[in-house]
């Protein structure tokens, strides 16, 4: 991104080294942590031999802010949301705030109804209707 351009996320101007990563929502994060967490446990036989404090804060916060539990639920949430052709930042925080209507949605994520993109309301109604069934099932 030049420096004359400002950064906004509203139209998805968010730098291109943003828009090439691989972001994680709070579930994804969430599981890859627990599994580290039961690694190290099963790895240490000195009770002394705890994991770093930051290390358990972090799996607190994103198992508190994971919207979902369940790992089948998050690999259907990913694909859902990947069918909609989002940047990696749309779907993390589509993913992370579960918004229940078309408006909240694009009060999230602004970038989802801009021009050349294919999102109309009915496409984004039908994205949070499959999300809101992954989570009624979990």
């Amino acid at each position: 991104m030049s420096g004359e351009e400002e950064e906004n996320a509203a139209e998805l101007k968010i730098g291109d080294e943003f828009l090439k990563a691989k972001c994680l929502m709070n579930c994804e994060v969430a599981l890859i942590l627990d599994r580290k967490y039961e690694q190290l446990q099963q790895m240490s036989d000195d009770p002394m031999n705890q994991v770093s404090q930051v290390f358990e804060k972090s799996l607190q916060y994103v198992k508190r802010f994971s919207r979902y539990k369940n790992p089948d639920a998050v690999r259907q949430v990913r694909e859902i949301l990947s069918r909609y052709q989002l940047a990696e930042f749309e779907l993390c925080v589509l993913g992370n705030l579960c918004p229940e209507t078309v408006e909240e949605a694009i009060a999230m994520v602004p970038s989802i109804k801009t021009r050349g993109r294919m999102h109309d309301d009915d496409q984004i109604e039908k994205m949070l209707t499959d999300l809101s069934l992954i989570k009624k099932f979990e």
